[in-house]
């Protein structure tokens, strides 16, 4: 799928944690495999606060003027907003879990995550960053791009 230049980078950041998750949606309740999978899974959220950080900020600021007037942009923004959330309250949920009560973190417990993350990857890449491209202006795209970290961007972007 073409995506606009400075969405590119977000795009690629991606790529991995569609093949993670998708991994993970098929956990066995072998101890090593959930363990593998929980440290994937944790690992790359946990490295993605800043791409987070760029969407709840500046694509979802930059995208509430047309709440009220589209109902696209309304839609696509309180998935985003209800999809952060999921992800972030079950980590923390896993997490506590694990804390407080000692448990071990299940399969089943992996495979939701890996689930959550999946469909959520999915509805950025074929909702979100669409609507980004429909509505954001080639300032407003540049400043997602300036915001995306360095080292998910190419020397022959030329951006």
């Amino acid at each position: 799928m073409k995506r606009a230049n400075q969405l590119q980078p977000l795009s690629r950041q991606h790529h991995l944690g569609l093949n993670l998750s998708r991994h993970a949606k098929e956990c066995t309740d072998e101890p090593e495999e959930v363990a593998k999978h929980w440290l994937n899974l944790s690992s790359y959220i946990s490295d993605m606060q800043h791409h987070f950080q760029i969407e709840d900020n500046l694509i979802a600021h930059a995208l509430e003027p047309y709440r009220a007037s589209h109902s696209d942009v309304a839609s696509v923004l309180d998935t985003l907003d209800g999809q952060h959330k999921q992800l972030h309250n079950l980590m923390d949920e896993i997490e506590q879990s694990q804390k407080t009560a000692g448990k071990n973190i299940t399969a089943a417990q992996v495979q939701e995550l890996g689930t959550l993350l999946y469909d959520h990857i999915r509805f950025e890449e074929r909702e979100l960053y669409p609507t980004v491209e429909k509505y954001l202006t080639e300032a407003e795209l540049d400043t997602v791009y300036a915001a995306s970290p360095d080292s998910i961007k190419r020397a022959d972007e030329n951006r």
